[in-house]
């Protein structure tokens, strides 16, 4: 029996791909593009100095909620809950706070501030918890391949629902028609929660939920345990580093994401309309990415992918920074010469968070599935969180110098990922998935 073989079908692999295309429709409606500005522009009284500080608010709150519960839900795993169960939970409270945005009317600031910590915190959660099943359905070779496609047609769904949202839905113009805007933001968030729903069913009828006998040391640890990182570190040393490289390149990737709005619009002078079809392009180059390095990380491995990717990010960051000087060299308009940056970028946004969430599968355990996503979770709100540095050094030295710090976490995550002694403890689960290959086939 191949090791290589995928122990997932082709159906199972679709279904678990399907979540990515479904939940992917919350992150860019609610929380990137549509109701974030809404909330601070219409939810938020015009009088209020604490504008934007409300939003943090829920942002983070959420981030810090997911934290600490993304640890304790991959050790419940591991300790042989079903994961499919979780997750079904994890996707209701999403849907059902998401959909209760209805209700926010302009002033009711803390009661969606509640709704969105609840459902940004299940739906982290429930990235954690699909994730899980990766080395379920795949071999350890493949990992790449099916994460970069399951992250690569998550792009589909945000396109989706940017189509579904704003050309569909919300068609009002919000200083003319500000009741009738209000109430087609609050019937989207409804039509995001009912799509989130439906785009997922496949998942829960495809995907199949295995039992693993647990591992007896888990199965003692009280779920508290599993914050305490030290201790991690001294159990799983090599996955721990990983992360540790994951923290610093991930929290450049999120600084860009969280702020190249701001850049855009203040450095560029791009309006909103501007911005569109930018987006629009690198979702498909983001998609492209994310499959295309899929298949690299098979063939090259997932740390030479992984370097591939933060040198396309330094390529990028590097070119924003030197735009001016850039675009007087060649004879453009800065402008112009952005979009090229920007869908190079795309590609590596897709790639890299791919290709990261491959290797925390190569790494594992089976039996450790769990707390390794439920970690990955942590230190991707951790990155998140680190990657909020950018707004206060563009406050203190430019946003231009601002991006010197993004080039510095990416070759700070790099110049760690070197140091990760992958090699070794490849080849022992490589040894451990043969040993279990040859005990079943006997």
């Amino acid at each position: 029996m191949s090791t290589d073989t995928n122990p997932g079908s082709k159906k199972e692999i679709f279904g678990w791909a399907m979540y990515d295309i479904a939940n992917q429709a919350y992150t860019t409606i609610v929380i990137s593009f549509v109701y974030g500005a809404f909330f601070v522009s219409h939810i938020v009284p015009q009088d209020s100095a604490w504008r934007d500080s409300y939003w943090t608010i829920a942002l983070i709150g959420s981030m810090l909620a997911a934290m600490v519960l993304s640890p304790m839900v991959g050790q419940w795993i591991d300790k042989g809950a079903s994961k499919k169960k979780l997750l079904a939970w994890s996707t209701a409270f999403c849907v059902v706070f998401t959909s209760s945005l209805f209700w926010v009317e302009p002033g009711y600031i803390w009661l969606g501030i509640g709704f969105l910590i609840f459902s940004n915190t299940a739906w982290m959660l429930g990235e954690a918890i699909i994730s899980s099943f990766l080395p379920d359905i795949s071999s350890r070779k493949n990992m790449g391949v099916i994460s970069g496609i399951g992250w690569g047609v998550g792009y589909i769904g945000g396109l989706i629902s940017m189509i579904l949202v704003t050309i569909l839905m919300v068609t009002a113009d919000p200083v003319t028609e500000p009741a009738l805007y209000i109430r087609q933001v609050q019937w989207s968030m409804v039509a995001i929660s009912i799509y989130f729903l439906v785009f997922a069913i496949p998942t829960f009828i495809f995907l199949k939920d295995r039992k693993v006998t647990p591992d007896p040391t888990v199965v003692r640890k009280p779920l508290r345990q599993s914050l305490n990182l030290f201790q991690t570190y001294r159990e799983q040393p090599v996955l721990m580093q990983f992360f540790m490289a994951f923290l610093f390149y991930t929290a450049g990737v999120q600084a860009v994401i969280k702020f190249i709005g701001i850049y855009t619009s203040s450095e560029l002078g791009m309006s909103a309309a501007e911005l569109v079809p930018i987006f629009l392009a690198t979702q498909f180059s983001a998609m492209f990415g994310a499959v295309a390095f899929g298949f690299l990380d098979r063939r090259i491995g997932a740390r030479a992918t992984l370097f591939l990717t933060i040198g396309i990010w330094l390529v990028a960051i590097t070119g924003m920074h030197q735009l001016q000087n850039l675009a007087a060299l060649v004879g453009t308009e800065a402008k112009s010469l952005f979009v090229y940056i920007a869908l190079l970028a795309g590609t590596g946004i897709g790639s890299i968070q791919s290709s990261s969430r491959s290797l925390v599968g190569q790494l594992t355990q089976k039996t450790h599935a769990g707390s390794a996503f439920g970690l990955w979770g942590f230190f991707l709100r951790s990155a998140a969180i680190l990657a909020a540095m950018f707004g206060v050094v563009a406050d203190i030295f430019s946003r231009q110098n601002a991006l010197l710090m993004v080039i510095g976490f990416f070759i700070l995550g790099a110049i760690l990922l070197a140091r990760v002694p992958l090699g070794r403890t490849l080849k022992e689960r490589y040894a451990e998935d043969a040993r279990l290959a040859g005990s079943s086939a006997g």
